[in-house]
C-alpha cells in the first residue's frame, strides 16, 4: 500500500478527538491528500454497530459480544473505506483502531490481550497503523474535563464505567506502548492542547517527509 495509516489513541478525556481536528487541519495546510475518520463507526453499517455498543441502555452487552461488535464495526471500516484510501496513496487520520480495544476490551474488561488480538486480526487482515500517538491521561482528569463539556447526563455506556475500568484501561494503553515504542509515541495529554498537538506535529513532519521518499 501507497498510503500511510495514522491513529490517535488515549483514555476517555484525553483530548484525542480535539488532536485529530488539529492533525487533519495540518495535513490540509500542507496540501496532503487524506482522510478523516473514526471508531467505532466510519461507515454507515460501522455507524450503526457504533449505535448499539454506545447506548447507555444497553447495560447487559455482555463483554464478548462487545469485543465482536467492535471487531464487526472494524471489519466493515477497514475493508470499504481504510484500505481502499490506503491504496490510493491517501494518508488515513482514524481516532481509535485495534490499541483501543486492546485497552478497553483487554484489559479494561479483563477479556485478555491475545483473545482481543486474534478477533481483530481476523477483523482488520492484519492491518497495523504505520504511527499511532497515545495521548495518556489519568482517569480523573480524563474524567473531569468530560463532565465539564457535557455534563453527567451524557455519557456513552463506556465513558459511565467506574474508575477501577479505567484505570485497568490506562494501565492497557501503557502496556501497549510500552511493547509499541517503535509504532507509538506517547504524549502527556495534561499538558495544554497546543503543546500537546506541537509534540505531535515535531514527529509528524519527520513521518511525513519520510514517507514521501519511499
Amino acid at each position: 500500500m501507497k498510503g500511510l495509516f495514522i491513529t490517535l489513541e488515549g483514555p476517555d478525556g484525553s483530548g484525542k478527538t480535539t488532536q485529530v481536528s488539529k492533525v487533519a487541519d495540518y495535513l490540509a495546510q500542507h496540501h496532503i491528500d487524506f482522510i478523516q475518520t473514526r471508531e467505532p463507526g466510519g461507515t454507515r453499517i460501522s455507524d450503526k454497530i457504533r449505535g448499539l455498543i454506545l447506548d447507555p441502555e444497553h447495560q447487559e452487552m455482555h463483554d464478548l459480544t462487545e469485543v465482536l461488535l467492535y471487531a464487526a464495526s472494524r471489519a466493515q471500516h477497514v475493508h470499504e473505506k481504510i484500505i481502499p484510501n490506503l491504496e490510493q496513496g491517501k494518508v488515513v487520520l482514524c481516532d481509535r483502531f485495534v490499541d483501543a480495544s486492546l485497552a478497553y476490551q483487554g484489559f479494561g474488561l479483563g477479556v485478555g490481550e491475545e483473545r482481543v488480538l486474534q478477533v481483530n486480526n481476523i477483523a482488520t487482515s492484519g492491518l497495523v497503523p504505520d504511527r499511532s500517538y497515545f495521548i495518556d491521561v489519568s482517569p480523573q482528569v480524563g474524567r473531569s474535563r468530560m463532565k465539564a463539556r457535557y455534563g453527567d447526563g451524557n455519557l456513552d455506556r463506556i465513558e459511565q464505567k467506574d474508575f477501577t475500568y479505567h484505570d485497568r484501561v490506562r494501565e492497557g494503553f501503557q502496556h501497549i506502548f510500552s511493547n509499541n515504542t517503535e509504532r507509538i509515541i506517547r504524549i502527556n495529554g495534561e499538558q495544554d492542547p497546543d503543546t500537546v498537538f506541537l509534540e505531535i506535529a515535531k514527529d509528524l513532519e519527520v513521518l511525513l517527509a519520510n514517507h514521501k521518499e519511499k
